[in-house]
């Protein structure tokens, strides 16, 4: 007999099944991605094959007698760049800011030329199939229809796609003037040559720049956000990327940049059920508890494969205690279907074969652990009524939260733990020593709240 709890796990499932398989007829190709940011309160786009990467500065050198959009030239690591404000460009409104005030900078190169262009901010890397594009109209914009690509719509927002190669276009009819042709020789060439002899008062401070538009270009394509959370292993992880690039071209371009990026940030067994060496690695690490039963919330499980590894190692390690794992996601589609995870039996290490069954189409957890793990979509942001748990597994989870997120889901950690609760974060997360005892070593990051 199935109990009320599984019954409503089983509507939730067959609910979202139906919804799931009315959105799967809609799947579309994406084949266009732009880089998004905001002017004047409206959101915008630019082709990602056209920025070279994302950045902040300020203290522009000043060009005299150049245009009015032109903000004057950057020295962008030994390259001189013109930097134009795209809000006096398009006669938009900006906010008044000090000298050193730091602005939101997209460097886009175009051909064998680079630009920096000055936004109000940068979102997000958004995907989109191209065939969705529609045709340019004056009332989606308050710029010239000309410099318009085409308009979108993606999750409720309209994006204006604007052609930065018609902008800058060389015809010289059409092309933003940037110095006036009185100041565009001698003045400009003098300008190039003293910043080009600029040279940084030491090494130091070159790589703190370099790590600090990595840092920033991570959370604008990524959403990883570097905190004291992560703090050491974007460092240590820097040192490697200067050897892997030869100090050339450290800078982040494009989305295959920053996961390359953060290809050893991932704990072990990331995307699959855990192999028996680093199941027995938690084992090992996970200390008595008196409770009767156990009790887990696992936020960002995703298809359930770490719940499922949890579970069984749960039975092993506390044999008479009943385990209850809440495990959430805020992707719908895979956590509707882990409840019904089928695996081939040798994919599945040997350590987990006492724990499943052959169906019809291949084997499953058992009964047992099925009962073990409550699936359910929810957003570890949100409120959630879980209190008194033993434990908590987010691993790889909350780098991909703001710093601001961070802070509240780690102190709404601490406040639905019991005394001396756990906390299982990544490999390359750590929590503050004055709140939390880290109990594992790498590459077991297993933490026990402080009374």
């Amino acid at each position: 007999m199935q109990t009320q709890e599984q019954n409503l796990q089983q509507e939730v499932h067959d609910e979202n099944g139906h919804r799931e398989t009315a959105r799967a007829e809609k799947v579309t190709i994406v084949d266009f991605k732009m880089v998004t940011f905001s002017l004047a309160g409206k959101d915008y786009g630019v082709d990602i094959m056209n920025v070279k990467e994302i950045a902040k500065a300020s203290k522009f050198t000043y060009v005299p007698n150049a245009a009015p959009f032109l903000r004057g030239v950057y020295n962008l690591r030994g390259e001189i760049i013109p930097v134009i404000d795209f809000r006096i460009f398009f006669h938009l409104p900006a906010e008044r800011k000090s000298e050193d005030a730091l602005e939101n900078l997209l460097i886009l190169r175009l051909e064998d030329h680079v630009y920096g262009v000055i936004v109000d901010s940068i979102d997000k890397v958004v995907g989109i199939q191209s065939s969705t594009i529609q045709p340019p109209h004056p009332i989606f914009g308050d710029i010239n229809i000309k410099y318009i690509h085409g308009v979108v719509e993606n999750q409720g927002r309209l994006y204006i796609i604007l052609d930065v190669n018609r902008i800058f276009e060389q015809k010289e009819e059409e092309k933003p003037r940037l110095i006036s042709e009185t100041a565009s020789g001698t003045f400009f060439a003098a300008q190039t040559a003293a910043l080009q002899k600029e040279t940084v008062s030491s090494s130091s401070k070159a790589s703190a720049s370099e790590l600090e538009f990595i840092k920033e270009t991570l959370f604008a394509l990524k959403h990883f956000a570097t905190t004291a959370l992560n703090a050491t292993w974007v460092e240590e992880r820097f040192e490697e990327w200067r050897q892997i690039r030869n100090n050339k071209e450290l800078q982040l371009k494009n989305i295959e940049d920053a996961e390359e990026y953060l290809a050893t940030f991932y704990s072990p067994c990331n995307g699959s059920l855990w192999d028996e060496t680093y199941a027995e690695q938690i084992l090992s690490t996970l200390p008595d508890l008196p409770s009767k039963t156990v009790t887990v919330w696992n936020p960002g499980c995703g298809k359930g494969y770490e719940s499922y590894s949890l579970a069984c190692i749960l039975k092993r390690r506390y044999k008479d205690a009943r385990i209850k794992i809440w495990a959430s996601d805020n992707d719908l589609l895979a956590v509707s279907s882990a409840p019904n995870m089928v695996f081939e039996i040798e994919a599945v290490p040997s350590m987990y074969h006492e724990y499943l069954v052959k169906g019809r189409y291949g084997y499953s957890f058992n009964q047992e652990i099925k009962d073990a793990i409550l699936f359910e979509y929810h957003d570890m942001k949100n409120v959630n009524p879980f209190t008194d748990l033993d434990m908590i597994m987010a691993r790889d989870v909350l780098s991909f939260q703001s710093p601001e997120e961070q802070a509240k889901i780690v102190n709404d950690f601490s406040e639905k733990l019991k005394t001396k609760g756990l906390v299982l974060v990544g490999q390359h997360e750590m929590l503050a020593e004055d709140e939390w005892t880290r109990l594992g070593t790498d590459p077991v990051s297993l933490y026990m709240l402080n009374s």
